[in-house]
């Protein structure tokens, strides 16, 4: 009997689909609109970031999709969930970050993190289903953490927001499956994004050593692979789960850990 192999991964064609990634001004978010955009996609760049929008959209000039820039705050939970409205593929991405100890944690940023991390992806989520269930197809992809399946000190409100996104995402493959639609999370550990480059300064104080010792004592100490991820190689994870081949792929994180959890 002839043995049967799987024919080669065709590229990633997302020509006539309309995408919303959240967060896109810069790291993760900015890498996955180009990633995005390089497979035709129309994209939907929201960021609060007038200038790292337009940064943006200068760079996906030429490439085979188109890149929109819209100012967004995600806080505004209503524009969020009208901003999701008639896309195909959404790549929940946007964050921040506040490093303390939990009985110094201001309260109203504990709030607004969970807003930002968590609620606007289920309004978000919200927005966009209708139209991913009318047509039978959509690709709901959150960026999660390694900080979605583990805890860290000092990061409370982060930790929260993610663990709640991966019990949201979840949800969201349980109800889509029969309608097309696919929910996963992509958990990176540490990023080379300015989101990261921020936390040094906190990171130190909370742990009472030294800045230039914080990346290899913290930030890698429970990584296998010694080195920060960088945005790109996230946003080809995002970009698989967005594929053909990976339609069986629901209500699962994709972890990019460097072995982080395998301890």
């Amino acid at each position: 009997m002839t043995p049967r192999f799987a024919a080669p991964a065709p590229a990633l064609d997302l020509g006539g689909r309309t995408a919303l990634v959240t967060g896109a001004a810069g790291g993760i978010g900015r890498a996955c609109a180009l990633r995005l955009a390089a497979a035709g996609a129309k994209v939907r760049a929201v960021d609060r970031d007038a200038e790292g929008l337009d940064r943006l959209a200068e760079s996906a000039a030429g490439l085979p999709g188109t890149v929109e820039a819209r100012l967004l705050d995600l806080t505004d939970l209503e524009a969020a969930e009208q901003a999701a409205a008639g896309t195909d593929v959404l790549v929940n991405n946007a964050g921040l970050q506040r490093v303390s100890p939990l009985e110094d944690f201001p309260p109203d940023v504990f709030h607004t993190v969970l807003t930002v991390m968590l609620e606007a992806p289920f309004r978000l989520i919200r927005g966009a289903l209708p139209h991913m269930y009318g047509q039978g197809w959509g690709r709901i992809v959150n960026v999660s953490s390694v900080h979605g399946l583990r805890a860290s000190a000092y990061k409370s409100a982060y930790v929260a927001a993610k663990h709640g996104l991966e019990g949201l995402s979840k949800t969201a493959a349980l109800e889509g499956a029969p309608h097309g639609v696919t929910s996963n999370c992509v958990n990176p550990a540490y990023v080379r994004t300015p989101l990261v480059e921020r936390q040094l300064a906190d990171q130190a104080r909370a742990h009472g050593i030294p800045e230039e010792r914080v990346l290899a004592e913290v930030m890698l100490r429970d990584s296998a692979v010694k080195r920060l991820i960088e945005p790109e190689e996230v946003a080809e994870a995002v970009a698989y789960l967005c594929g053909p081949h990976a339609s069986f792929v629901t209500g699962t994180s994709l972890i990019l850990d460097g072995g982080w959890s395998a301890h």
